[in-house]
């Protein structure tokens, strides 16, 4: 018998699982289908966010891999627990195991252990990711070759570590196991610069300091192939017209993600994809089938848990008729590099208000002459802010200094609410802090 749901969420991302309670709470049917019991949360909680920044603080402590990794376990089995618990024990809400796929474009089909059952709903929300996207290289399905996801359960901290793309994810695991006490970390990159869209001083700064911790990094790199050989792994890649190779423990695929769609037999409802393969989306989230909206990092925008959560405020906002109902009324939102020293960045850089033609200042600070660094042990790194000149609105800030990733909040609100950079330079800060940075770097 074909159960009928008000609304279906397929995944249970911070997005879909933040819009389920929402909806349950109004008084709406809403079911949550999720394909395995250890993505319960979502990928943040369960093998993105949340784990990799677990390692990264108690590598910072001076932990050890091995209890790192079971701090790291302990606190991801809690946080599934609770999530899961607050949704299957919530009125109106139901928890469905098995794998979604699209009959129509309101009936889904869903698969667990063999059996399959039918069920439909007037509005259908897919929330189902990305994973780690594979290129097709000789060997890369060999055991000593992993994703971000599967490196971080290893039972011993490889000793020798090959990173293949030299992105967020690559950088953070290279800090990582540097900190861990990896003895040698390489990271092989196609590109001729690491972080290619930051000025270059900023970037300069990012990787003296890595470097500077024993980070290895060759780009130009086309790498051909991975070969198992007992206890190691043998790397083999061209560069400028060379073949060369390295030996590893382990080598870590940092190449990207790909949307999570396969298995949805999108085909049978209607619903687009780009050419990368993410859920085409308007302005509204909503797919090109009637009632159904793609919500998270499946839908193609940026792959951060806060924008997840952004999304499910404008899916929201559709439904309760409230005015922060599109993407076109989404403000300026920072990133991290969760490094140490961090990296943060909000908005424009040096580089692009150039290319925009733009009449603006550039205010700068080593991380040095803040007291709070001192104190932290963190001196290196530079702050940077790009003010326009006319308006004293601030267009962009890069932070590589401690606590970064928390102190660009601030600018970002400054920014979002359109107040000029004097605001931030003249106010009262507790001290010593990291905030009151922002006196000397807009008043520099």
């Amino acid at each position: 018998m074909k159960k009928h749901y008000k609304n279906i969420i397929i995944g249970f991302g911070k997005g879909g699982k933040t819009l389920a309670s929402w909806l349950a709470s109004q008084g709406e049917e809403v079911a949550v289908i999720e394909k395995s019991k250890k993505m319960y949360g979502g990928t943040c909680i369960n093998v993105a966010c949340i784990p990799t920044k677990s390692l990264i603080v108690n590598a910072e402590k001076g932990m050890n891999f091995g209890k790192a990794r079971k701090t790291k376990d302990k606190l991801v089995g809690a946080l599934r627990e609770k999530n899961y618990d607050k949704l299957a024990n919530a009125a109106n809400a139901t928890v469905i195991d098995g794998v979604a796929s699209f009959v129509s474009a309101n009936e889904l089909k869903v698969v667990r252990k063999g059996e399959e059952k039918t069920v439909s709903a007037d509005r259908i929300f897919i929330n189902t990711g990305t994973k780690a996207r594979l290129p097709k290289i000789e060997g890369v399905d060999g055991p000593r070759v992993y994703t971000s996801t599967n490196l971080m359960n290893v039972a011993e901290r490889p000793k020798r570590l090959v990173i293949v793309g030299g992105g967020f994810i690559g950088l953070e695991f290279a800090d990582m196991f540097l900190k861990f006490g990896s003895r040698e970390v390489v990271i092989l990159d196609g590109g001729d610069r690491l972080l290619p869209k930051e000025d270059a001083d900023v970037r300069e700064s990012v990787l003296k300091v890595l470097e500077d911790k024993g980070l290895e990094v060759i780009l130009g790199a086309k790498v051909e192939a991975f070969v198992d050989k007992k206890k190691r792994v043998e790397v083999t890649y061209s560069q400028g017209g060379k073949e060369k190779s390295l030996k590893a423990d382990a080598v870590l695929m940092a190449t990207g993600r790909e949307a999570v769609t396969k298995k949805l037999n999108l085909e049978a409802a209607g619903i687009e994809t780009d050419e990368k393969g993410f859920i085409v989306v308007d302005n509204q989230l909503r797919t090109t089938a009637d009632n159904i909206w793609a919500i998270g990092d499946v839908n193609g925008g940026p792959q951060f848990t806060y924008i997840s959560l952004d999304d499910f405020r404008i899916i929201k906002n559709q439904l309760d008729k409230s005015y922060y109902n599109s993407l076109k009324r989404r403000k300026n939102f920072a990133t991290t590099l969760f490094t140490t020293p961090p990296y943060a960045r909000v908005g424009m850089n040096e580089s692009e208000a150039k290319e925009a033609g733009l009449d603006f200042d550039v205010f700068s600070l080593p991380a040095a002459n803040i007291p709070k660094a001192a104190i932290l042990q963190q001196k290196e790194g530079l702050l940077k802010a790009i003010v326009e000149k006319e308006s004293g609105k601030i267009l962009g800030c890069m932070l590589h200094c401690a606590e970064a990733h928390e102190l660009i909040n601030i600018v970002q609100l400054a920014m979002n609410a359109g107040v000029r950079y004097e605001v931030l330079r003249d106010q009262i800060y507790t001290h010593p802090t990291m905030a009151e940075s922002l006196n000397d770097l807009f008043g520099a």
